[in-house]
């Protein structure tokens, strides 16, 4: 199957500078005409890279939104929603109101432990208006990462925390991780909470390890989401492991197997009893 003949959106893109290295062309433009076209996705939730390492994201969020005007019809805004911050409803609101599918949040960055009280609020408030929670797990792998770059990595128990909030409707995009904090986190939870819980696969090893397909057998394409991670990684990367795949995987696991943006956002909207 080619990858262009299935409508795909990307979970997990971003534009903008990065603070610890210079990343190739993060401007809107090119990810709507040249990115998104060449790996195959018909539009991408996109964030603003240097807001995930500012204290306040207000003016990240303004620039995502002005950045992304012209491309409206692909680059669906992720803006971020720090919920330790003041006024951050009023932010949540706003993404609402912009049509935002998703909105993210880093709490390794902000330094927000499993049991922090702000995040069970997004939460909630997330799976109330039908917006999708994307939590980045890290940006760069530990052997790559920059010594300023002290924030670490989210932990499983923080995910499940997320997860497991009794009577929350929250929709979980977890972005960056392995094969270990993906079992750690998906065995954790409940079918109906792990039924609310997706998994941008392209940190995960192909062959010969053999840790994606291991996934795909156990854990179910339809919990693995279609990311880029342009501009920090590799865009071919989610592509080449489900083409990898073994024969008798790739038979029953094609590119529509997989979630993608569209499904997780028709998901949240209809759990919130919002119309799509």
């Amino acid at each position: 199957m080619n990858a262009a003949s299935d409508s795909r959106i990307d979970v997990t893109s971003w534009i903008g500078s990065y603070p610890f290295r210079e990343v190739p062309h993060p401007d809107a433009d090119v990810l709507a005409d040249r990115v998104l076209e060449r790996e195959g996705f018909t539009g991408a939730w996109t964030g603003h890279l240097p807001g995930a390492f500012h204290r306040d994201p207000a003016a990240s969020n303004t620039a995502l939104y002005r950045a992304l005007a012209p491309h409206q019809q692909r680059l669906n805004a992720a803006p971020i929603v720090r919920p330790d911050w003041p006024r951050w409803e009023v932010t949540l609101r706003a993404a609402v109101q912009e049509g935002a599918q998703s909105v993210r949040a880093y709490p390794a960055q902000w330094g927000l432990g499993p049991r922090h009280p702000a995040l069970s609020e997004l939460a909630i408030a997330c799976g109330e208006t039908g917006v999708a929670l994307h939590v980045t797990v890290r940006f760069e792998d530990l052997r790559q990462r920059h010594p300023l770059d002290g924030a670490g990595d989210v932990s499983a128990a923080l995910l499940r925390g997320i997860a497991r909030l009794e009577g929350s409707r929250c929709h979980l995009v977890v972005a960056g991780a392995g094969r270990e904090l993906i079992e750690e986190t998906h065995w954790g939870l409940t079918p109906e909470e792990q039924g609310r819980v997706w998994y941008d696969f392209g940190w995960t090893w192909g062959a010969p390890e053999g840790a994606f397909a291991h996934l795909v057998r156990t854990v179910g394409p339809d919990r693995l989401a279609w990311g880029s991670y342009w501009p920090l990684r590799l865009t071919q990367q989610s592509r080449s492991l489900v083409d990898l795949l073994p024969d008798d995987l790739r038979a029953n696991a094609p590119y529509r197997a997989f979630a993608d943006g569209a499904r997780i956002a028709g998901l949240a909207r209809q759990a919130a009893g919002v119309s799509l």
